[in-house]
């Protein structure tokens, strides 16, 4: 650890500058991810979907979980954290099946995101941030799987009214402890 001349303290691991870069650049992609799912949560506040909106909601927080984990590990490891602006989401979808499909090409390329990062940090040597990214893949394997199962039910259930019931009341227990 050092202390600069401003009094601030600063990590003694201090992150290199494309390492920040991209860290910030995923810090990013975790907010926009956040900001997708609360415009599909929207998109099922106005539909009798309230289970898949209550799914949405949840992947919301989740999302914006992740972002302050980036967060706090660029500030701990002395970067310099840089806020972007965010797009307006789609909230607009014609089915509850092309809303969780939007999502799980979603979730792939936040997986694809994360694994290029982690191969930048071992090519730099970086095994501080390495270490930090494991979680996030193991995260975004669980992420596609829940998000991937809804699709194939989804697919599966097609038009059938009592399906997509069942599939939307289901999704609507996410989060609840049992």
């Amino acid at each position: 650890m050092h202390i600069r001349a401003d009094g601030f303290i600063v990590a003694f691991m201090k992150l290199s500058t494309i390492i920040e870069k991209s860290l910030n650049e995923q810090l990013a992609l975790e907010l926009s991810s956040a900001h997708v799912y609360l415009g599909m949560a929207a998109y099922f506040e106005h539909t009798p979907f309230s289970g898949f909106a209550r799914w949405m909601e949840v992947q919301y927080g989740e999302e914006l979980e992740h972002a302050k984990k980036f967060f706090k590990y660029i500030a701990e490891r002395g970067g310099k954290i840089k806020l972007q602006s965010l797009s307006e989401p789609k909230s607009e979808y014609k089915t509850a099946l092309e809303a969780f499909q939007v999502s799980l090409a979603h979730e792939q390329k936040v997986s694809a995101a994360i694994c290029a990062l982690y191969e930048l940090a071992n090519s730099e040597k970086d095994f501080a941030t390495v270490s930090f990214l494991k979680w996030f893949i193991d995260e975004q394997v669980e992420e596609e799987k829940n998000v991937g199962d809804l699709v194939v039910k989804l697919e599966m259930v097609g038009d059938n009214r009592n399906g997509l019931f069942q599939l939307d009341h289901h999704a609507g227990k996410r989060g609840q402890k049992s």
